[in-house]
C-alpha cells in the first residue's frame, strides 16, 4: 500500500544515463519536486565479454551518491529503483548492485526487458492523452522497447538489443558520422526488427509516440528550428544528411541538438529511420513520460487511463483557485462559437478545439499575479509548469492564446508556435477573445442564445444578436465594438447586427 508521506522517488539506472524523479502526489495530481539526470554511459564500459569496467562502475557509483541524500526523508515502501538493460547483460552486474545498494540503503530490481516496456507503456499513458491502439518507442542505451496497447491493455511488446551507445560502439566508434556507417546501423536495425514487423503491422495503431533521449532530441530540434512537432521519415533523412555532411562529432552543429546528446544522436537516429522504414510510420510525438514515470504511477495505485489533460487542467484550477463556473461558462461559449464556424474557417487541425477549451478554462490564470499584465503572467505560468498531456508545441500555442486573450493583438507568439497553422492560431485567439467578453458579466443567465456565430457570403464574421440586445447590454455591446475595430485593424471583416 502506497506511504502516508506525500513523497515517492522513482530511480531509473539506464545504459546511458541514471535518473532520479521525486514527485509530491498533491490532490491526486502528481507533481515533480527534483529531477537529477547525468550521463553515466555505463553500456560503454561493456567488454567483447559483457563484464562492466571498473571505470564504467565508478562512473555509476558517483551518480549513485548524487541519489543517496534525497531518499533519506522518503519512505522505503515510496522508493522503487530500476535498472535496465546494460545491468541486465553484465556478467559482473551483481559487483555494481552490491556497492550501490550500499550507498542507497535501498534494494535495486534488475528488471527485464518485458517489465521494462510495458513499465514504460504505463508511464507513456499515464502522461498522455493519445487514444486508440498507441505505438510507444523507446530507445534506451542498450535496448529499444517497441509496445502497442489500448488504455492499459498491452497488445504488442518486445524489447531489442539495440540502443544508442551500443550503435555508436558498433557502428561510429571511429568519430566519423559516414554514410556507410549509417548504411550498417540501418541494416543491422532492420535485421532485428524483421522478425517482429508482421505482429505490430497486423495489429495497427493510429498514434506513434517516442519516449527517449533520442526523441527528445529530435523534438527539441524540431522547435529550434521552427518546425511542427511531429517527427516525420523526411525530417529523420535530412538530419542524416546533415551529419553526414559534418564528418565527425568535433564538427556536428545542429541547433536544439545538446552537446550531451552529441555522440549518441546518430546512432540513435539510426535505429529510429529503421523503425520508421519497417513499422511504416507517417509521423511521431514526443510522450509524457515513460519507465520512471510508469514506476511512480504504479507505487501510487494510480495509473488507470484517465483524461491527463483533465486532470492536468484541473489541478491548475484548484492550485491558482480559479473560478470554474465562469471558466466553463467561457468555454462553452467559445466551443460553440468554433463549431459554428469550423467548416467556413477551416479548422481542421485535431488540436485546435482542444487546446481552445483547455485556453478557455484557464484564461484566469494570469490573475494570481495581477489584473493589469494578466495575459503575460498566464503565458509565463504555462510556458513554464509541467502539464501532463499536452506536448510542448500544445504548451506553446496554449500560451500564445492565453497572451492574445484581451488588449493588442501579439501575432508574433501565434506565428512562433507550432502545433497548428499560423491563420488557424489566429482564428482561435479571435473566438477566445470574443467568448471572454460575452461572458464579462459572470452570470449563466447572460449567455444562452444571445448570440450566434455567422459567416456571410463575402467572408465576413458577423455577432447576430437578439433584438435591443445591444442596448440592454451596454457595457458589452461596446466591448463587442472595440474588439470589431481591433479585429479588422488585423485584415479580419467584423461585425455585429441584431436580428
Amino acid at each position: 500500500m502506497p506511504g502516508s508521506s506525500p513523497l515517492y522517488a522513482a530511480i531509473d539506472l539506464g545504459s546511458n544515463s541514471f535518473h532520479m524523479l521525486v514527485v509530491r502526489n498533491v490532490s491526486g495530481a502528481v507533481r515533480a519536486v527534483s529531477r537529477v539526470k547525468r550521463k553515466v554511459k555505463l553500456a560503454q564500459g561493456l567488454d567483447e565479454n559483457n563484464l562492466l569496467s571498473e571505470e564504467a562502475i565508478q562512473r555509476g557509483l558517483d551518480c549513485i551518491r548524487l541519489f543517496a541524500e534525497q531518499l533519506k526523508d522518503i519512505p522505503d515502501h515510496n522508493i522503487r529503483i530500476v535498472a535496465t538493460a546494460t545491468l541486465r547483460l553484465a556478467k559482473n552486474s551483481s559487483d555494481f548492485i552490491q556497492r550501490a545498494e550500499k550507498i542507497l540503503e535501498h534494494g535495486i530490481e534488475i528488471i527485464s526487458g518485458e517489465e521494462e516496456a510495458r513499465t514504460i507503456y504505463h508511464g507513456v499513458v499515464s502522461t498522455s492523452s493519445a487514444s486508440g491502439n498507441i505505438l510507444v518507442i523507446d530507445i534506451g542505451g542498450a535496448s529499444t522497447e517497441l509496445i502497442i496497447g489500448e488504455g492499459l491493455n498491452v497488445k504488442v511488446l518486445h524489447s531489442t538489443q539495440m540502443g544508442c551507445v551500443t550503435w555508436l560502439n558498433n557502428f561510429f566508434a571511429n568519430d566519423e558520422i559516414t554514410e556507410a556507417a549509417y548504411d550498417k546501423a540501418i541494416e543491422a536495425s532492420i535485421e532485428i526488427l524483421s522478425p517482429l514487423a508482421d505482429e505490430y503491422l497486423r495489429e495497427g495503431f493510429s498514434t506513434c509516440v517516442g519516449a527517449s533521449g533520442t526523441i527528445q532530441s529530435l523534438q527539441e530540434i524540431m522547435i529550434s528550428n521552427g518546425e511542427s512537432e511531429v517527427v516525420t521519415l523526411e525530417k529523420l533523412l535530412h538530419l542524416k544528411e546533415m551529419t553526414i555532411e559534418a564528418g565527425c562529432f568535433s564538427k556536428l552543429n545542429i541547433a536544439g541538438l545538446s552537446a550531451e546528446r552529441l555522440t549518441v544522436f546518430p546512432s540513435g537516429l539510426a535505429i529510429l529511420i529503421a523503425i520508421f522504414r519497417i513499422l511504416d510510420i507517417k509521423g511521431m510525438t514526443l510522450a509524457g513520460g515513460a519507465l520512471r514515470e510508469g514506476v511512480i504511477y504504479r507505487m501510487l495505485g494510480d495509473y488507470a487511463p484517465r483524461n491527463i489533460r483533465t486532470r492536468t487542467v484541473d489541478s491548475l484550477i484548484t492550485r491558482y483557485q480559479l473560478d470554474r463556473e465562469q471558466a466553463e461558462r467561457v468555454t462553452k461559449v467559445a466551443l460553440n462559437a468554433f463549431d459554428s464556424l469550423k467548416e467556413s474557417w477551416g479548422l481542421k487541425d485535431p488540436s485546435s478545439r482542444p487546446v481552445l477549451k483547455w485556453a478557455a478554462m484557464l484564461y484566469e490564470i494570469g490573475l494570481c499575479i495581477e489584473y493589469k499584465k494578466a495575459p503575460k503572467h498566464a503565458s509565463y505560468i504555462i510556458d513554464n509548469i509541467e502539464m501532463p498531456g499536452f506536448t510542448n508545441a500544445q504548451k506553446h500555442l496554449l500560451s500564445a492564446l492565453l497572451f492574445n486573450e484581451r488588449d493588442a493583438f501579439k501575432l508574433d507568439v501565434l506565428k512562433n508556435q507550432s502545433a497548428v497553422p499560423y491563420e488557424e492560431a489566429c482564428a482561435l485567439a479571435r473566438l477566445l477573445r470574443l467568448a471572454i467578453i460575452i461572458c464579462v458579466r459572470r452570470s449563466p443567465d447572460a449567455i444562452d442564445g444571445e448570440i450566434k456565430f455567422e459567416m456571410t457570403e463575402h467572408g465576413k464574421l458577423e455577432l447576430v444578436t437578439t433584438s435591443n440586445w445591444m442596448d440592454n447590454h451596454y457595457l458589452r455591446a461596446t466591448l463587442l465594438k472595440e474588439e470589431c475595430q481591433k479585429q479588422q485593424e488585423q485584415g479580419w471583416l467584423m461585425s455585429i447586427r441584431e436580428c
